[in-house]
């Protein structure tokens, strides 16, 4: 297994956000965590990530203790993570922020880029022609040079995708990748993700839209008030009593 959280639990005051949760993510697959209103999704990402602390349990990733580690070495691991709200550096072109993702390949000394050594010059090259190469994969060759907060709502949700494979990330963490774009687009991305999955990058995602939650994955994690309470293939949850009341049925899920 690529991740594997054991027994992983994350209380806030009086509130057990996460409660004893034990899941594995299979390398080269991609895998759906959903939930109703307060299930404790986001929250499980930020303890993947780093961003906030476990109260119990650990997390593994390539079968290494990565719990209690930064956000900056968690991604220096091989894991990296879009966001709902997505983030990017709006004044720099669409190019520069894949080339800010690629950072944490760059070469590690300052006196490399100060001299502009021939080395460094090499590492500029490769670095340009990747995140290139990442662009047109994505369908932004188009908008390269285009500054990134004048993107229209699908490009900025790919350039964001983009930067986090730019790390060199092995698995990316995607929250809502599919929250605002039409059908259409909505099918794009998912061939996207197939075409990750194919080239053996893991994806764990949290998504609203059931039905391509249900068509894109190979497994999927159910969790109801920090609790999981299914885990199968997409048509043994969607025959999961348990998820249909506690989920399926939900008027108006939310991470």
């Amino acid at each position: 297994m690529l991740l594997e959280l054991r027994g992983v639990s994350r209380r806030f005051g009086g509130l057990q956000a996460v409660a004893d949760l034990s899941m594995t993510v299979a390398q080269g697959s991609i895998h759906g965590l959903i939930g109703p209103n307060g299930a404790g999704k986001s929250t499980v990402f930020n303890l993947i990530t780093g961003v906030i602390a476990l109260s119990a349990g650990e997390i593994l990733f390539k079968r290494e203790r990565i719990s209690g580690l930064p956000p900056s070495e968690v991604c220096r691991r091989g894991i990296a993570r879009t966001f709902q709200a997505t983030a990017l550096f709006r004044e720099y072109t669409v190019l520069q922020n894949v080339l800010v993702g690629a950072h944490r390949l760059a070469v590690p000394r300052l006196a490399p880029a100060l001299t502009w050594s021939r080395a460094y010059r090499e590492h500029e090259r490769r670095a340009r022609e990747r995140g290139r190469a990442l662009l047109e994969s994505l369908g932004l060759t188009a908008v390269a040079g285009q500054v990134a907060g004048q993107l229209p709502h699908r490009d900025q949700k790919a350039l964001a995708l983009a930067m986090a494979l730019a790390t060199g990330a092995e698995l990316v963490i995607l929250d809502e990748p599919l929250a605002g774009l039409t059908d259409q687009e909505k099918a794009e991305t998912l061939s996207v993700l197939r075409r990750l999955r194919d080239g053996n990058v893991t994806v764990l995602l949290v998504e609203h839209d059931m039905k391509a939650v249900m068509g894109v994955c190979d497994t999927v994690t159910v969790l109801d008030h920090g609790v999981r309470i299914a885990e199968g293939t997409p048509r043994e949850i969607q025959t999961n009593a348990a998820v249909i009341e506690a989920y399926l049925g939900a008027e108006e899920p939310d991470a």
